[in-house]
């Protein structure tokens, strides 16, 4: 493969120097800002030895190259287009300038899930694991060894806002160590244990309250363990309260002023009004959520499991994350998490479809199947954009196998027990009822696979066929 020539023919597609703001690379993907949108030509791009796929997500245009491509072509291009070397970070704050409101506030959930989404696999996976083979060995349930794993199973879900807290700091541009404070007030051992309270009101007993503002009105004393949305709006304050403060208090007294004034203020509001009025919208949303997902003869989830891959394309994906969370803190399991797996693993079975048709092009066919493999492990961009959007039918295909293969999981009231992996390795978390994970992910991989082979993808003849029937 030529590099430099692939650096020269996407700097020329993009609209030249003129139209390019910054690029960076990823471990596959070629990541450039550019002024106009417009001036993309996308279908030129995908067209270009090397390139795997090209989609625009994010404020960016990212081109799938591959690991151990992507690299050359980056230094390639950077030198053809005289830009600086950016790191990933810079090309995000670069691309965010260019979002309208409602992109930058999915950007921001983002920003702040996908740093902590290791730690919750990590215990997520540890506590699927230990649910198997406690079923498997009930007495190993007894050792003290299993004791101590699972104490680590649930760290993560324990601490959860304190995590949160801190990855929102970041995200908002705030001190993290201040934002990890509000997260710990927020879950203070001297609150009442919120997953306490639903067994005190059964045994009669009374919940703590605060009495706040003067005697205005009372709260609950009672934590906000498992909660998400109070406290990313708790943090998000804290964060603009002390930016603010740092403009304004003189240097001398700026380490003193500014984070107790920063933490004083945004926690007693998180404590008296945030938490009370957030925890409660967050409950009607996921109340929401939990409905639709019931409803009779699994048609919401049907809907849901259909429309998911539209939403990973519009780069809203990152807001489910907040579903996960809340419904592992309600009801100890996640049952919007396999309805996410049907719909990626049809999505790479639709893609696989493409790859085994695909005899006449040798292109398609590499991009295809590791792309499908990619997909059904969960990450769906490679499938998604650089085969199943180019060919719409398949790609809608796709989404009526994961609709299907969620109306299984709804019919099965499947549950996860953490979040973060879909596909092939979710099973590890669903290892509760992995028979009836199984057959709703062959569901979701058969129709989005029969579909595709017999009216998404029209079957290209081998090259020397079309030869022949040339002559």
């Amino acid at each position: 493969m030529n590099y430099h020539e692939a650096a020269v023919q996407v700097l020329e597609k993009i609209g030249g120097k003129e139209n390019l703001i910054s690029g960076a690379h990823c471990a596959t993907r070629l990541r450039l800002v550019v002024k106009d949108e417009k001036s993309i030509r996308k279908e030129e791009i995908e067209e270009i030895e090397g390139v795997k796929g090209v989609f625009i997500a994010q404020g960016q245009l990212q081109i799938i190259f591959g690991t151990g491509v992507v690299n050359r072509v980056y230094e390639e291009f950077v030198a053809v287009s005289g830009i600086e070397i950016a790191t990933k970070e810079e090309v995000k704050a670069a691309a965010g300038q260019k979002m309208n409101p409602f992109k930058k506030a999915i950007k921001v959930l983002g920003d702040i899930f996908v740093p902590i989404i290791p730690a919750i696999v990590a215990t997520g996976l540890l506590m699927g694991l230990l649910e198997g083979f406690s079923t498997l060995f009930p007495a190993m349930a007894n050792s003290d060894t299993y004791k101590i794993f699972h104490m680590f199973s649930n760290t993560a879900f324990t601490f959860l806002p304190i995590l949160i807290a801190t990855s929102a700091a970041k995200a908002f541009g705030g001190n993290m160590f201040l934002g990890s404070v509000i997260g710990m007030i927020m879950i203070h051992p001297d609150l009442m244990n919120a997953w306490s309270v639903a067994s005190a009101v059964e045994a009669g007993e009374a919940i703590p309250k605060f009495s706040v503002w003067f005697g205005l009105y009372d709260v609950n004393a009672v934590g906000y363990q498992g909660h998400v949305i109070p406290v990313i709006i708790s943090v998000w304050l804290m964060c603009f309260l002390e930016k603010r403060l740092h403009k304004i208090v003189p240097a001398s007294i700026d380490l003193f002023v500014t984070p107790l004034v920063s933490v004083g203020v945004s926690g007693y509001l998180a404590l008296t009004a945030i938490g009370p009025v957030f925890s409660q919208l967050e409950t009607w949303v996921l109340d929401g959520v939990q409905w639709l997902i019931a409803v009779p003869y699994g048609i919401g989830a049907f809907l849901m499991g259909g429309l998911y891959s539209s939403t990973v394309v519009a780069g809203v994906h990152h807001m489910y994350t907040i579903i996960d969370l809340g419904q592992l803190s309600q009801y100890g399991v996640t049952h919007w998490l396999p309805l996410a797996s049907a719909a990626n693993m049809a999505q790479g079975a639709a893609c696989l479809a493409v790859g085994l048709k695909s005899r006449g092009n040798q292109k398609m066919r590499s991009l295809a199947f590791p792309a499908a493999l990619s997909c059904m492990m969960g990450i769906t961009e490679p499938a998604i954009f650089g085969v199943n959007l180019r060919h719409i039918k398949v790609f809608i295909c796709g989404s009526i196998g994961g609709a299907c293969g969620a109306l299984m999981t709804s019919i099965f009231h499947l549950g996860a027990t953490a979040t973060g992996v879909t596909g092939i390795f979710a099973i590890l978390l669903h290892l509760n009822q992995p028979v009836q994970y199984i057959v709703s992910m062959l569901v979701a991989m058969g129709v989005a696979f029969l579909l595709t082979w017999i009216f998404g993808y029209k079957a290209e003849k081998p090259a020397a066929a079309k030869t022949a029937s040339n002559a």
